[in-house]
């Protein structure tokens, strides 16, 4: 097959959202709205840029290098870059933060129903359950599509159209004429910006990539560049999809507290709009919602854990990885949602802005040949003040202690937008255009000794 048909599009784009659209992306957009209130839409916009528009630029810099995920891309920063920032990146999307949560953002959904003794184990015995039926559908890497794209994900959206249709239908409220959070008035677009962090859409996207990629081919695409054009239609759709979802839902959230106070988490939010709507069934029918989003999303997770590391240890076989991760997520999802969130935010914030300044350089490499001067002072520069936003959002153990608060005393100081948590930005173009001017000047260095040679 040369070129893909309509449906086949559609086949990708759903494997696309279904992948992308997981725990976190349900949960923290309604709690956003919430603390945005009146301020919800540059929130929302805010959002949208880092939770659909980042991760879709990761898999065009993916296309455009035509690297086959995480490693190849990060490939001109040398090798030792490349497999310690996949490691890192995989630890983070894999049994560390994204994937146990994959599993307890449903639970806590429908947790208060159990009395509180009883909760360990209904947690317990739920991510058992959960990731069992993970393990069972990524045992065979081929049938990806099959199991996410054409099984989990028309249920999905069916059950969030009834949802969001009892919310037009019968409205809450204007978000317009509710009341911000503390900090939302005058920043909502860097904070919904911040926020978006938490999807880990941009991660995922760097990982999944060789997952996708690996679908098109299935589908007859061997050559690299149409199967590299394919990645970016197909990307575009299904990231159209979820930031429509992630308009509603902020809107959803804002709009809730004409009823409801300030919610600790975006699933008891979620729980209590449910209610609001449709009762008991509404939750009953939100905790159906969020563990088929989950668990799609914890399926491309584990696939795209276990085939980059089974392509870098390849005397280590996939379902050896896969065993690791899904057994490793079991035991970290019985430490809890809080606990879980609360330790991830300080790595994405060190993780992130690496992430965005290496899909830059991957989207414009063809401006500087992908010369590795670029990357490199790009990365580096980046890598400061995103060593001290970790620190900075890292939990009260960490923050509190002397060395931390002279960190972030300092980086309050000399760092632009470091209290917006963007202190990475100026320092991350100050090291782009530094390195472009590098490989400029080089190459009319080597202009000039040719023609010196020819003379």
């Amino acid at each position: 097959m040369k070129k893909l048909q309509l449906k086949h599009y559609l086949i990708i784009a759903s494997l696309i959202f279904g992948m992308f659209f997981g725990a976190g992306n349900l949960i923290f957009p309604v709690h956003l709205g919430q603390l945005a209130g009146s301020h919800w839409l540059p929130a929302a916009i805010g959002f949208i840029i880092s939770g659909t528009l980042i991760p879709l630029a990761a898999l065009l810099a993916l296309a455009i290098t035509r690297a086959d995920g995480i490693y190849g891309l990060a490939s001109p920063l040398g090798g030792g870059f490349a497999l310690t920032f996949l490691i890192l990146v995989h630890l983070t999307l894999g049994p560390l933060f994204a994937t146990p949560r994959t599993a307890t953002v449903p639970f806590a959904m429908f947790s208060a129903h159990f009395p509180a003794a009883m909760q360990p184990w209904a947690l317990l015995i739920y991510s058992a359950i959960f990731f069992g039926i993970v393990y069972y559908a990524s045992l065979t890497e081929g049938k990806i599509t099959d199991n996410v794209g054409k099984i989990l994900n028309p249920a999905f959206l069916l059950l969030l159209f009834i949802m969001f249709l009892f919310a037009f239908i019968n409205p809450m409220g204007s978000a317009a004429s509710t009341k911000a959070a503390a900090g939302y008035a005058g920043a909502a677009f860097p904070n919904g910006f911040l926020e978006g962090y938490n999807t880990l859409d941009a991660l995922a996207a760097l990982a999944f990539g060789v997952t996708v990629v690996s679908a098109i081919r299935a589908f007859g695409l061997k050559k690299e560049k149409d199967a590299s054009l394919a990645l970016a239609k197909t990307g575009l759709l299904g990231f159209l999809g979820i930031a429509l979802i992630y308009f509603i839902l902020i809107w959803l959230g804002a709009s809730s507290l004409h009823y409801f106070k300030l919610s600790a988490n975006g699933g008891i939010a979620f729980a209590q709009i449910a209610n609001h709507f449709l009762g008991l069934f509404g939750e009953a029918l939100l905790a159906l919602l969020a563990t088929i989003t989950c668990m799609s999303s914890a399926i491309g997770l584990v696939v795209a854990f276990a085939q980059d590391f089974h392509k870098r240890f390849p005397k280590i076989s996939y379902r050896t990885f896969l065993t690791f991760n899904c057994g490793i997520s079991f035991l970290i999802a019985n430490f809890g949602l809080n606990t879980i969130i609360s330790w991830s935010t300080p790595v994405l914030m060190f993780l992130y802005p690496i992430a965005i300044a290496l899909i830059f350089c991957g989207l414009t490499s063809k401006l500087f040949k992908n010369d590795s001067i670029v990357y490199r002072f790009t990365i580096f520069f980046a890598l400061i003040p995103a060593i001290f936003d970790g620190i900075n959002a890292a939990p009260a153990l960490i923050a509190n202690t002397a060395l931390a608060k002279a960190m972030i005393a300092f980086a309050s100081h000399c760092f632009p937008f470091f209290s917006l948590g963007l202190g990475w930005l100026t320092f991350g173009i100050a090291g782009y255009i530094i390195g472009l001017s590098g490989h400029l000047l080089k190459q009319h260095l080597g202009q000039t000794a040719k023609q010196m040679e020819l003379n």
